[in-house]
């Protein structure tokens, strides 16, 4: 009888030590608080990884033990933390960035699938800080202009914004802002893009094989994320160009809570030629000029809840 009621006991306690447990959590750049897409969370023990998404989030299922844990990021250090996972925790890392001179690397083979990388085919991701090095038109960063760089796309004209995707025509791109479409993407009679570089964080381009998340177009998703401001200390950028001039202004509203960020940008060849053609009543009304104001607030009310 008692043999019996241990067997029992051991049949019932089974599921509890098999029982999967979850970690999850944020990484962000130490320096202004800004989310780290991309970043890798590695469990040591098990050889189990994820990546974090668009928002710096992760979330892993492992069962529950003692284990290693590793966040890590190209230009970042390298963040171990040993938990002991006993019930669903949320852990938060903070990155510090990281400067290195690499050594030489040699590379002696491949390993199979080596040109795999991904299950997403034909995406390609631009850091605003890749695009910014790259040879502007009259001094302005245009990422519709950058992105007619790229294989299989190609521009709608000379010196347009507009462009193809493998054939498809202009109006069959879906082009997003922080997950919202943009209808109109130009200024100037399309000379100028509606993006301003210095509020953009990242830009991705899907050119084909789209997510089921994405639809209502046949040739590409342009997904342009903004940034969130940096929730550590108040900062600006600007600058003055030959058709152009701009601004930008981030900070916390509550340090590691809230950050803003607000940018804008506005040509002033209307200004600097209107004294000139008062005489000329029809190119008075007819000035070519524009402006745009990038605005982004978010607040983390928890792990779990944030507005944007």
């Amino acid at each position: 009888m008692k043999t019996a009621f241990k067997i029992f006991f051991l049949f019932i306690s089974l599921p509890i030590f098999s029982q999967n447990l979850t970690i999850s959590g944020y990484v962000k750049d130490k320096s202004n608080g800004e989310s780290a897409p991309g970043a890798t969370i590695l469990i040591k023990e098990i050889n189990k990884a994820t990546s974090a998404n668009q928002y710096g989030f992760y979330s892993l299922t492992v069962p529950k033990g003692q284990y290693t844990i590793a966040f890590t990021l190209l230009g970042y250090q390298t963040f171990t933390q040993s938990i002991n996972l006993e019930k669903n925790i949320s852990l938060n890392v903070n990155l510090n960035s990281a400067e290195e001179q690499l050594g030489e690397v040699e590379v002696s083979t491949d390993k199979p699938d080596h040109n795999i990388k991904s299950s997403q085919m034909s995406a390609i991701t631009m850091d605003m800080a890749e695009i910014k090095k790259i040879p502007a038109f009259m001094g302005e960063v245009d990422i519709l202009k950058t992105i007619q760089l790229i294989p299989g796309v190609k521009s709608a004209g000379d010196g347009n914004s507009g462009f193809y995707v493998r054939g498809g025509g202009p109006d069959q791109n879906l082009i997003l802002l922080d997950e919202a479409p943009v209808y109109n993407a130009s200024h100037l009679m399309g000379f100028f893009s509606v993006f301003n570089g210095d509020a953009i964080k990242n830009v991705n381009l899907i050119k084909g094989g789209m997510p089921a998340q994405y639809g209502g177009r046949l040739s590409s998703v342009l997904d342009i994320s903004m940034k969130e401001g940096n929730n550590q200390t108040f900062h600006a950028t600007g600058g003055i160009g030959v058709i152009a001039s701009r601004l930008t202004i981030e900070g916390p509203l509550k340090k590691d809570k809230s950050s803003f960020i607000i940018s804008g940008r506005r040509t002033y060849i209307d200004v600097l030629s209107k004294p000139f053609l008062n005489r000329v009543h029809l190119l008075q009304e007819h000035l070519i000029s524009f402006y745009d104001l990038n605005a982004k607030i978010n607040y983390k009310f928890s792990d779990k809840d944030r507005i944007f």
